[in-house]
């Protein structure tokens, strides 16, 4: 009998482990149901962080993204296209705009009607040596230009103009006018170098970024056109001393040399300045 006895005791262990192991397995499940229940969120928010980082992670292909951006810049309103060339550069292209006309403005005597146009459009290779920021170096070319100013104006009665540090006074029966252009394109395309800050497709991922760019397009000295018509006289009070100002030598002397002064006060303008901000959106092509 002990010896039986001593047999039979382990399967009566196992019988009893059997006997219990559905109850068990009831609690474990009931446990995996109360922790299933608080889970899926910090699962489904872990398992979206992790696609971000990687995505971010991810060599992106070459004209796999598109950016388009808006903003303002020293040539108006500027709207802004980049894609992705490899981890280090965009290509972008950009275009801006800006018109303004003022009638009838009176300064000391001279009433001007003024216009400004700006339009121009470019093409420049973003260069990002540290790709997860935002600082970049970018050579483009600035390939339509049609920046200019023009102005007509015309003398009161008993204003003094000055050419060349000579006087002329407008005849009222025939006051002087006078047109002038100046033209911001003389170098047409022109080179560009900018730097700034920010990447319209951001390599960390996001779709959203507000680039900053500061630099120069060398447009070449200006260029200035100025015509006369009319009669003015060194002497108002002496009709000898009047003159046709469109066809006078020695008007059109003093005026080819006050250009030639106003030429060198612009000179600077050769390296037009190219400053703006903005935000763009970024997002996947294919």
């Amino acid at each position: 009998m002990p010896l039986v006895a001593l047999l039979a005791a382990p399967l009566v262990l196992v019988a009893q482990l059997l006997a219990f192991s559905p109850s068990l397995v009831a609690q474990d499940t009931g446990l995996d149901r109360g922790t299933s229940q608080t889970a899926p969120s910090t699962h489904a928010s872990s398992a979206k962080k992790a696609r971000k980082a990687r995505r971010a992670a991810e060599p992106l292909k070459p004209f796999s993204r598109l950016a388009l951006g808006g903003g303002i810049s020293l040539m108006g309103g500027n709207l802004q296209a980049a894609t992705n060339l490899d981890r280090y550069m965009n290509l972008r292209g950009t275009g801006n705009i800006f018109n303004y006309t003022a009638n009838n403005i009176n300064v000391s005597g001279f009433n001007v009607d003024a216009k400004m146009n700006f339009a121009t459009a470019g093409a420049s290779v973003d260069y990002y040596p540290f790709p997860n920021h935002g600082l970049r170096l970018s050579p483009g070319v600035l390939f339509y230009n049609q920046n200019w100013v023009n102005a007509n104006v015309s003398v009161a009665n008993g204003t003094e103009l000055t050419l060349n540090n000579q006087s002329y006074y407008s005849l009222p029966a025939d006051p002087i006018t006078g047109f002038g252009t100046v033209n911001l394109h003389k170098r047409n395309p022109a080179f560009t170098i900018t730097t700034g800050w920010g990447n319209m497709i951001p390599r960390k991922g996001g779709h959203w970024s507000f680039p900053i760019e500061i630099g120069a397009a060398l447009i070449d000295t200006p260029t200035i056109a100025l015509t006369l018509a009319g009669t003015g006289c060194s002497d108002p009070a002496n009709l000898a001393t009047c003159v046709n100002m469109a066809t006078d030598p020695t008007v059109q002397t003093n005026l080819s040399q006050q250009i030639t002064k106003y030429q060198k006060d612009i000179d600077p303008l050769r390296y037009y300045p190219i400053v703006s901000f903005g935000v763009a959106y970024s997002f996947r092509v294919r």
